[in-house]
């Protein structure tokens, strides 16, 4: 998947990813990380995601990263807010305190802008990612999170053979081959998503959905 896929998924408005409420098993596990109420939540491939207004209603702060501009200025207008722009060596940053997304490469980013990021939430970044990026993705980018950071990683299970993603396919053993080096990974949920949900993929015969507790040691 290249970035012209995504700029023209956002142009033609083929956003089936996007929920139109914040993510329920998100609101149903984000207490028990014990996510200080000030902290800094990463959310990357964030597009205009509904659960960076919910953490900001929690009191944290919001890290994101995009790279569509379309749907980073979307999200701005829809709630509301004008936001600061400036612009980096990550890309240009949209910021209405306690928000701030990058409209920039995720894979561009590095330790410094991502140091006092306390937590992560990913519901629709690694499962929009193809086999070989997936391990960049999480090599590198988890990789520049700081230690003791905590987070929650949604996935989505169906036999892949069936369709090609995204979303793909990320089984309870990836996870374990992609994080064990650098984190705890513990599956807290998992549940089937039945044929007629509208989460679910077209195409296959079994879709599962299922929670990780990430805390990097």
């Amino acid at each position: 998947m290249d970035a012209a896929f995504w700029h023209q998924r956002w142009a033609d408005g083929q956003i089936g990813f996007h929920q139109s409420a914040p993510t329920p098993l998100m609101l149903k596990h984000w207490p028990s990380l014990d996510v200080a109420k000030d902290a800094r939540v990463f959310v990357p491939l964030c597009g205009k995601s509904l659960d960076m207004a919910w953490f900001a209603a929690q009191g944290h702060r919001v890290l994101g990263v995009e790279l569509s501009r379309t749907a980073v200025e979307q999200f701005f207008a829809e709630h509301g807010l004008t936001p600061q722009i400036t612009e980096s060596r990550y890309g240009s940053h949209y910021c209405s305190e306690p928000i701030e997304i990058i409209v920039g490469d995720a894979f561009g980013l590095d330790p410094d802008v991502l140091r006092d990021c306390a937590a992560v939430f990913d519901r629709a970044a690694i499962i929009a990612l193809p086999a070989e990026l997936r391990i960049r993705y999480a090599d590198e980018l988890y990789g520049c999170l700081p230690g003791d950071c905590r987070g929650l990683l949604i996935t989505l299970e169906y036999p892949q053979a069936e369709r090609d993603g995204p979303p793909f396919s990320v089984p309870e053993d990836e996870m374990h081959a992609r994080f064990d080096r650098e984190w705890n990974v513990d599956r807290i949920d998992r549940r089937p998503i039945p044929a007629d949900h509208p989460g679910f993929v077209g195409g296959v015969s079994r879709l599962d959905t299922a929670v990780y507790a990430l805390h990097k040691r």
